[in-house]
């Protein structure tokens, strides 16, 4: 793609469709596509949205679960200049109204399910153009270029509380993202990919490569079936995967127990929530032959850097957890830890504030695929960025240290514990938990009021805990049914509610 002011990013599908049309671009259970197909389909849905008043620069609210459909509505709002906004799925109705009005759409579209919110949320009525997920144009559009900074794609990180933080992508950032993730994922033209993480599977459509999407309803990922998962994969003879680190276990855990081998697939990819020893020691085990590799990263910055699952099985985690080199295109420090770092500062004020090699701090990166800017709010960018003489540097929230050039992460700034000399990290203390018994259950160490609570789940003995623990100095244990986890990965603890649920009735154990 020429570098210049005028682009679009889904010149790379077109070029890969040029290039691979009979080949199958996405297979959504008993339905394929193929790459020259749905480049016409492409074109004759940009038309339809045009036809309906959607044009360059308005955006539309997508309510489309991941499918071919997805796919080809989104690459046609791209295709015409528009803008395509998502909210996660298990969103509450609350947030839902919140957001509406933040994003301030021209156009809704969704499925016959989706269409029912129109019913029942005034502000998903009050959006102009309603428009059909199976709607065609008789002719092909012939596409628009656009400015590179031109937002391409809004994406709703809904938290529980505060103004919903959007990141704003541009075709510009996705551009860039496109480069780094394709040589990181080492994409192929002859991969069979299953991408089930959403913003790979672009990827993919940009060398391409066929994805199969995963037999499974994110919004009740508790439910999944891993037998249906394996089935694809053995039957479609997948050669990648790109999944959470909830899913990648589940998928290991049911080959182990069922001896089952996946002689095609030639690597995995996860991230999005911690992988800790123990889990990278089962990957191995059910993919002796695979190469496993971990990502961190964020929704503004990824990659920021990777670890290999064999690597990692082999470490302890005893002061924070390994999540390997920095990647080549990703700059980042560890600034000291300040609940309000400014916003604007000297050069010489920001590495003031870079720690000594070794030390806890919270960890801020930049780089052409470290997002920019968020959509219409102006406070998290001020609270979440730190401009330098023009660079834009993102706070991940994240605390970690680097030593002898690997990254190692402590856990969320916001829930380290002050001690004399430093901070207690639950994060670690968490890895601890996992490590006893079959480590299904978990816990974590709170601080309240100035108490120090070990919270549990039911199913790990007391007494183990205690004999794991006797360096820590907690004052009350705490046993609970379930520890909440957060809804996109279930692999998170979400503090907020684990700490609403303290004062409410929980019993300590004697």
């Amino acid at each position: 793609m020429k570098s210049e002011q005028k682009i679009n990013i889904t010149d790379y599908f077109f070029e890969a469709a040029k290039k691979h049309p009979e080949k199958v671009a996405i297979i959504e259970a008993t339905k394929s596509i193929s790459y020259n197909q749905l480049a016409q389909e492409v074109k004759h849905t940009a038309q339809y949205l045009e036809e309906r008043g959607i044009q360059s620069g308005d955006r539309v609210m997508v309510f489309v679960p991941m499918s071919i459909d997805l796919y080809r509505i989104v690459l046609a709002l791209f295709y015409i200049g528009a803008t395509a906004v998502f909210l996660d799925e298990w969103v509450s109705r609350d947030r839902l109204k919140t957001c509406c009005r933040l994003a301030n759409c021209k156009g809704f579209i969704g499925t016959p399910k989706a269409q029912l919110l129109r019913i029942i949320t005034k502000e998903i009525r009050q959006i102009p153009i309603n428009l059909s997920i199976n709607g065609r144009g008789q002719v092909q559009h012939p596409g628009r270029r656009v400015d590179k900074e031109a937002s391409a794609l809004i994406t709703f990180t809904t938290g529980s509380t505060g103004i919903p933080k959007a990141a704003d992508r541009t075709h510009r950032f996705l551009q860039q993202q496109f480069r780094i993730l394709k040589e990181k994922l080492q994409c192929q033209p002859n991969d069979v990919g299953m991408p089930i993480l959403p913003i790979v599977l672009f990827i993919n459509l940009g060398v391409g490569a066929t994805s199969v999407i995963a037999d499974y309803n994110a919004r009740k990922l508790e439910e999944m079936s891993s037998a249906k998962i394996v089935k694809q994969l053995l039957s479609h003879k997948v050669t990648q995967i790109t999944a959470s680190p909830y899913i990648v276990k589940r998928i290991a855990e049911h080959l182990l127990e069922n001896k089952i081998a996946l002689p095609h697939l030639r690597q995995v990819f996860t991230g999005g929530a911690p992988v800790f020893p123990k889990e990278a020691k089962t990957y191995k085990r059910a993919l002796p032959d695979t190469k496993v590799e971990i990502i961190y990263g964020s929704t503004e910055a990824e990659p920021i850097s990777s670890i290999a699952a064999k690597e990692l099985s082999q470490l302890n985690m005893s002061n924070g957890l390994a999540v390997g080199t920095v990647h080549p295109k990703t700059t980042l420090r560890i600034l000291s830890i300040e609940s309000k770092h400014q916003h604007e500062i000297t050069p010489q004020d920001f590495y003031d504030k870079v720690v000594k090699e070794g030390q806890i701090g919270e960890i801020v990166v930049s780089g052409e695929h470290v997002l920019k800017k968020y959509f219409n709010n102006s406070e998290a960018f001020r609270k979440n960025k730190i401009i330098v003489n023009s660079k834009v540097w993102h706070r991940t929230g994240d605390s970690g240290y680097i030593q002898d050039g690997q990254l190692f992460l402590t856990g969320r700034c916001a829930q380290l514990i002050k001690k004399a000399g430093g901070y207690l990290s639950p994060f670690v203390i968490e890895n601890r938990i996992k490590a006893i018994g079959e480590g299904r259950k978990i816990g974590t160490i709170l601080e309240q009021k100035r108490n120090l609570y070990l919270v549990v789940e039911k199913g790990i003995n007391p007494s183990e805990l205690e004999s794991h623990f006797e360096d820590l100095e907690y004052d009350t244990l705490v046993q609970v049914e379930r520890i909440p986890r957060d809804p996109r990965h279930h692999s998170k603890i979400d503090y907020n509610k684990l700490k609403a649920q303290l004062p409410n009735g929980l019993v300590a154990v004697d």
